[in-house]
């Protein structure tokens, strides 16, 4: 029989490190097929920089110790802390499962199935035009193999063995989900990669079965993806420049003026994100990303409900010295 860790606090924390720890390891590699839903080339560094910035915050917190704490904390500091496209929906399918978890203290295979669930939820609600395809896709796919493995469950496969049912299934079908990608969105079949958020959120995941089963992460499986061997061509290079910069800031809102929000920026940009961060009062503290070809359009339109803060601007130029 497998050793286990405990499905507790010790080995969601465990997740948590090393889902950076690998992070870290893929970056260049997730970085160099980078080509939606802009090839900017920095998807790898992006979700390693919000993992990182998630598991500082849970590592500075030991007293929050249900499951639902911790990862909700993680997602609060995620968001707060976030880089990018990927790195923004990695901290909403944190801050979802954390949500999920309130006051759960053990992970079992219905409370992982009700998480993925959740954490799905938010990160296809937080876009507002939400493409199949990309780190959507796994989440999805994993949701969705999860839940069935527990309905599927027999009436031996309880307890642990569920567990490990419902994390082997998530996984496999994550997987899948990831290979499928190339074949999802033009951008990726035209220069035959997967897609790079989706197998930074596959290495999470893979993270997690690391952690509950305790077992030692390995690479082997990530070579036969395409475009993401070690000895494959590099395809930024190929690939005609973008322009424009992407925006992200923080900002204090009632719901309504967010919707309002959304839709302004909606008309000025697009791969726009927005999420909850945390309730101020009757409003909410929401974080915004926006890809758009002047930063200030998009800040006016933040402007118009509130104060903008942690505001960045990137420049989502490919060959930046062209």
């Amino acid at each position: 029989m497998k050793q286990r860790l405990s499905t507790g606090y010790p080995a969601v924390l465990e997740w948590l490190r090393i889902a950076v720890r690998e992070l870290a390891n893929h970056s260049d590699r997730l970085n160099a097929i980078n080509v939606f839903p802009v090839a900017d080339g920095d998807t790898g560094s992006n979700l390693y920089r919000t993992a990182r910035a998630a598991l500082d915050e849970v590592e500075a917190r030991p007293e929050a110790k249900d499951l639902g704490a911790l990862l909700s904390v993680a997602g609060r500091a995620g968001l707060e802390g976030a880089h990018g496209n990927s790195g923004t929906l990695l901290a909403v399918v944190l801050a979802g499962m954390g949500e999920s978890l309130q006051d759960v203290r053990n992970l079992t295979g219905e409370s992982l199935a009700r998480a993925l669930d959740a954490g799905r939820v938010r990160a296809w609600s937080a876009l507002s035009e939400p493409v199949p395809g990309t780190m959507l896709s796994v989440v999805e796919a994993a949701s969705t193999a999860a839940r069935d493995a527990v309905d599927t469950a027999a009436p031996e496969e309880q307890g642990r063995a569920l567990l490990g049912k419902v994390i082997d299934a998530a996984l496999d079908a994550s997987y899948e989900a990831v290979r499928a990608t190339e074949a999802q969105l033009d951008r990726l079949t035209q220069a035959r990669v997967v897609d790079a958020g989706a197998v930074g959120l596959h290495i999470v995941l893979d993270a997690l079965s690391c952690a509950v089963n305790a077992r030692t992460f390995s690479d082997a499986p990530y070579e036969p993806l395409d475009g993401y061997g070690i000895d494959d061509l590099p395809v930024l290079d190929a690939v005609e420049s973008n322009t424009g910069v992407e925006v992200m800031c923080s900002v204090t809102a009632a719901p309504l003026d967010a919707a309002l929000l959304r839709a302004a920026l909606d008309s000025v940009g697009d791969s726009v994100l927005m999420s909850p961060v945390s309730p101020v009062g009757e409003s909410f503290r929401w974080r915004v990303h926006v890809h758009v070809q002047d930063a200030e359009l998009a800040l006016q339109e933040v402007a118009r409900v509130g104060t903008p803060e942690d505001v960045s601007i990137t420049s989502l130029c490919t060959h930046p010295d062209d």
